[in-house]
């Protein structure tokens, strides 16, 4: 028994099964215990990944509640894209001067 297993037992549909068998005929994984741990790696990865968001998520909400959030509107948007356009539009002028 692997010492990964424990005497756990997994049901996996047909059409995972299919999968599983089509990956080990085609030589794209060695075995099913390979894809199977290749499946949870993914699982226990992308948890990890969400509970990071969910961290960043309750530090935005603490932040709002400090008062520093700032209220987004489509005037406001406008106003960055307009500042980040004249910051490119800067950067670009500059880099010509330099150039020549």
């Amino acid at each position: 028994m692997s010492p990964y297993s424990r005497g756990m037992e997994v049901r996996l549909t047909s059409q995972q099964e299919e999968s599983i068998r089509r990956a080990v005929e085609t030589g794209r994984i060695r075995s099913q215990e390979d894809a199977l741990q290749e499946a949870l790696s993914l699982w226990e990865e992308r948890e990890r990944k969400r509970a990071e968001f969910l961290s960043t998520l309750d530090d935005a909400k603490a932040s709002l509640a400090r008062g520093e959030g700032r209220i987004v509107t489509e005037e406001s948007m406008r106003e960055l894209a307009q500042a980040v356009k004249q910051r490119g539009l800067a950067r670009v002028a500059a880099e010509q001067q330099t150039q020549r």
